[in-house]
């Protein structure tokens, strides 16, 4: 099957065909650093790693760029109000620079958290003003754009296709919609390139039309193009944006530069909390990190960020994901039955002798009807809840042939093993690495060290049940339990697991 992708520049499901053979460029907007993350960033950014992992699995090489928004961005996300890094730097009495700085480090620790893989760059709107500048220059050159009062404008009127993309008319935009003619608009319609400031601004450069600073929507146009040609290959970013910031970046782009702007337009939708989006702007937001600490008043207790994670990717991309304590506590236990049996796998081929014999030619056959059916169901516009649904079907597969007391060869438990770590982790990133088995727990450095202590703690219990000291075994298996790990004795020996 053919990956097939719904291109929001059309509206339809289309056969993802990148631009060049074997490459795949990709921009998504990203945060704009004035406060930490919340759920709702977790959402794109996970979903857009989804999408980077399995083109990438797919064969491609991806080039991933992801802005770092700071400067520009208004609050309201218009054209009139206060830069959002400005104001929370007077509020924290401190310099724009350090809130930047800040955020930005704390917006990588929670994606890092999430196991969400960095972008292969990461462009600052503040380190490319000259390309903004150039761009002002070159919309007004051609027409497109004029200056007034400091500020220039991007003319809508003069670029006909405006609303391609979000399939607004603008001609017919209830005054509602529009933005105050402010600042010398010649049209309400019109937003800014290039914003004027006062001598009070606390982020501001020289430009040919005074101090000032970049329009939000002008920087991903430059960065974009700057890294990755024009036209590219994928635009992602959040559904809200679409209008006016993604419609107004490829309106400016195409009319400075003359070329199509992005071919695919990948776009996720929100996630709600009562049925409302969730946002900074509307206060009702759950950050990342409260939601591991469990430290909010909608929380019953922290879950662990990869069950964040598959709490996200229990719903597609596409469609809105409403937040409640609820779904996230029975995302967190779903999560948990899936990583439960992927522990046993590898513990029972950590535990084993060496064992020459060929895998079990009927399993491999099983095991190939539920890749196949997974990589279906990513090719289908990564649909990641389906993909998810096959894997708990493998589970059942998988749990089936453990209890069922007959032999299995060495090597059908590393083809199971080597499953669950291409679709659940390489793909699906639901396992960070290969020593992160532990339920709930993250074993880089720890895990071989807790693997020999469960060892030798099952071997102290064999050996007392030998000896019949069934005291001793019943009291390791109870303190053990008290614990969360529960030890399950079967044919071919102990294995133990995590469950709470």
């Amino acid at each position: 099957m053919t990956l097939k992708v719904f291109n929001y520049l059309n509206r339809t499901l289309e056969e993802f065909a990148p631009l060049h053979p074997g490459f795949v460029g990709m921009y998504v907007c990203g945060p704009t650093v004035y406060g930490d993350s919340h759920i709702g960033h977790a959402k794109v950014y996970i979903a857009f790693d989804v999408v980077h992992r399995y083109l990438e699995y797919s064969g491609y090489k991806v080039r991933y760029v992801q802005n770092i928004t700071d400067v520009g961005h208004l609050v309201g996300d218009g054209d009139e109000g206060e830069d959002k890094i400005g104001k929370q730097a007077r509020l924290e009495q401190i310099e724009p620079m350090e809130i930047v700085e800040t955020y930005t480090r704390n917006y990588f620790r929670d994606m890092d958290l999430l196991n969400i893989s960095r972008p292969d760059i990461s462009p600052r709107a503040s380190g490319h003003v000259p390309e903004q500048i150039e761009l002002t220059q070159t919309l007004i050159e051609k027409g497109h754009a004029y200056e007034s009062q400091g500020n220039v404008y991007f003319s809508v009127a003069s670029w006909p296709s405006y609303g391609k993309l979000s399939r607004r008319k603008v001609d017919e935009l209830e005054e509602g919609d529009r933005a105050e003619s402010a600042g010398g608009k010649r049209d309400p319609r019109d937003f800014a390139v290039w914003r004027a400031s006062d001598a009070n601004h606390l982020m501001q450069w020289n430009s040919p039309w005074g101090h000032g600073f970049p329009g939000w929507h002008a920087e991903c146009t430059v960065m974009a193009r700057k890294y990755l040609g024009l036209p590219f290959d994928i635009h992602g970013g959040g559904l809200e944006n679409i209008f006016p910031h993604n419609e107004s970046e490829t309106a400016q782009c195409e009319a400075a530069f003359g070329e199509e702007f992005a071919r695919y337009w990948l776009l996720n939708n929100m996630v709600t909390i009562d049925g409302t989006k969730m946002g900074k702007s509307l206060g009702n937001f759950l950050t990342i990190q409260q939601a591991i600490t469990g430290k909010h008043p909608r929380l019953s207790e922290g879950y662990h960020p990869l069950a964040i994670r598959f709490f996200i990717l229990s719903s597609h991309y596409r469609q809105t994901t409403d937040f409640s304590d609820v779904a996230l506590n029975s995302a967190a236990k779903g999560y948990k039955r899936l990583l439960g049996t992927i522990v046993l796998v590898h513990q029972k081929l950590a535990t084993r002798n060496k064992d020459d014999s060929l895998p079990d030619p009927e399993f491999l056959e099983i095991i190939g009807q539920h890749k196949n059916r997974f990589l279906e169901s990513m090719d289908n516009d990564f649909n990641t809840p389906q993909a998810l649904a096959t894997l708990f079907d493998f589970n059942k597969v998988v749990n089936t042939l453990l209890n069922s007391g007959q032999p299995i060869s060495t090597e059908t438990m590393k083809a199971i093993d080597e499953t669950y770590r291409t679709l659940a982790g390489d793909i699906l990133g639901l396992i960070p690495n290969e020593n992160s088995l532990a339920l709930g727990q993250d074993k880089t450095t720890s895990g071989h060290l807790e693997d020999e202590l469960m060892r030798i703690l099952i071997d102290l219990r064999v050996a007392a049940r030998k000896n019949k000291d069934y005291a001793t075994s019943d009291a390791i298996r109870d303190r053990l339990a008290k614990l969360g790990v529960t030890l399950e004795d079967r044919p071919e020996g102990t294995v133990w697991r995590v469950t709470a």
